[in-house]
């Protein structure tokens, strides 16, 4: 793998793009960031000189952002892919020894730097197809060193990378197996030792729960919120994934920057989202892969103005996906999202449920230089392809990191 720093800078004037309004337009970069952006007959005197990089009708758009996922983690669970075709529910594969336990275990198992090598060819796969800004959490390591461990990956994959990557610290994940019937003593542990740790180590940027029968009580993730809360953290959730546990509406009372699966989010949940200005994150590989069939209720965050994001949420257990264009193509076929929709899903409102609102999800004047140039001629095609990869170029904080022209 090439040092990203060895890639040429994006540096210059990039014209011959249609933009996802299908009009002409021209980017121009200069030290990594966007300097301009607009019509090509109204490229300002400044930016005229400029070396050129000639798009040559290339459809344009954001960078990808991938706001929820597990990439780092030790083996695999095809095995379970298997029991649930073969009949088992979600809930019964984790009884039986299965589901997040089985990737903890495997997870302990590796080594940081073993962690690393599997975790990068699973991102060099996203990054290919666009992906400028990804979320990886922690959640299969639940005990300090290994926690620590996968974030300190994470950390490694965005300077080899080269790639925005926001962590976050998912302990609340599930009980691991020393602590089995001891739900209290953990949740205390996650946020008197585990948290408080890592934080002072800066590898935390936001904090996550999976609240749900099989995992926390609405109790002990307001127990973990606040401690994120006394940090000055944000927090996100696992919600209303498997049943209407409430936990939207928590979530919204913390001000959560998201609040993702959201298959049985009630209208009081809603409202409390719209509210906060909270990101529903629509995880189509994650329904596709249980074979689930209660559908998020999409006309009614429509309704309510919740802003929508889709993510790959890439785990080894129930969306073993990395192609977050497929995900845009699910959530437009399984879930009826529009194209417009889907689109901000994977770029705008993706940043959003991040944090990231101010510096990616746009292309526009004073930005880092994060922009995709497709072979393709309408911006539907974006959601309408699967199983191709029609990327041109990915300019990634201002270096052609794929592609070039």
């Amino acid at each position: 793998m090439p040092s990203f720093d060895t890639l040429a800078s994006a540096d210059g004037l990039w014209t011959g793009l249609t933009g996802l309004d299908g009009q002409p337009c021209a980017i121009a970069v200069q030290d990594g960031r966007i300097a301009w952006t607009g019509a090509p007959d109204a490229v300002p005197a400044a930016c005229a000189a400029l070396p050129r990089h000639a798009g040559q009708g290339a459809l344009v758009t954001p960078g990808l952002v991938d706001c929820h996922t597990h990439l780092v983690y030790g083996g695999q669970r095809a095995n379970e892919f298997a029991m649930r075709l073969a009949g088992a529910s979600y809930e019964e594969v984790a009884k039986a020894g299965g589901g997040i336990v089985s990737s903890v275990r495997a997870t302990r198992a590796a080594s940081e730097d073993e962690l690393f090598a599997r975790a990068s060819a699973r991102l060099q796969s996203l990054l290919a197809e666009g992906v400028c800004a990804i979320e990886i959490k922690s959640g299969y390591g639940l005990a300090l060193e290994h926690e620590r461990k996968q974030l300190r990956v994470a950390r490694r994959l965005a300077a080899a990378h080269g790639v925005t990557v926001r962590t976050t610290f998912l302990g609340a994940h599930a009980l691991p197996p020393e602590y089995a019937g001891r739900s209290q003593e953990y949740t205390d542990l996650v946020c008197r030792e585990m948290l408080p740790a890592l934080h002072a180590e800066g590898l935390v940027d936001a904090v996550d729960v999976f609240c749900e029968r099989i995992a926390f009580s609405l109790a002990e993730t307001e127990q973990v919120f606040q401690a994120a809360q006394a940090l000055g953290l944000p927090v996100k959730l696992h919600a209303e994934q498997l049943s209407d546990m409430g936990g939207a509406a928590l979530a919204a009372r913390y001000g959560a920057l998201s609040c993702d699966h959201i298959e049985h989010l009630s209208q009081e949940g809603i409202a409390a989202m719209a509210a906060a200005g909270t990101v529903a994150v629509l995880l189509p590989g994650a329904y596709y892969t249980l074979r689930d069939t209660h559908l998020p209720p999409i006309a009614a965050l429509r309704a309510a103005g919740v802003p929508m994001a889709v993510s790959t949420d890439h785990n080894p257990g129930t969306s073993p996906a990395l192609s977050l264009l497929l995900m845009a193509n699910m959530a437009c076929t399984l879930f009826r999202l529009t194209v417009p929709e889907a689109i901000d899903g994977i770029t705008t409102h993706a940043a959003r449920a991040l944090g990231l609102q101010e510096t990616h999800g746009a292309i526009a004047a004073g930005r880092p230089a994060n922009f995709v140039l497709w072979d393709l001629q309408d911006a539907a095609e974006l959601a309408y392809w699967f199983g191709q990869r029609p990327v041109r170029a990915v300019v990634r904080q201002g270096r052609i990191a794929e592609g070039a022209v």
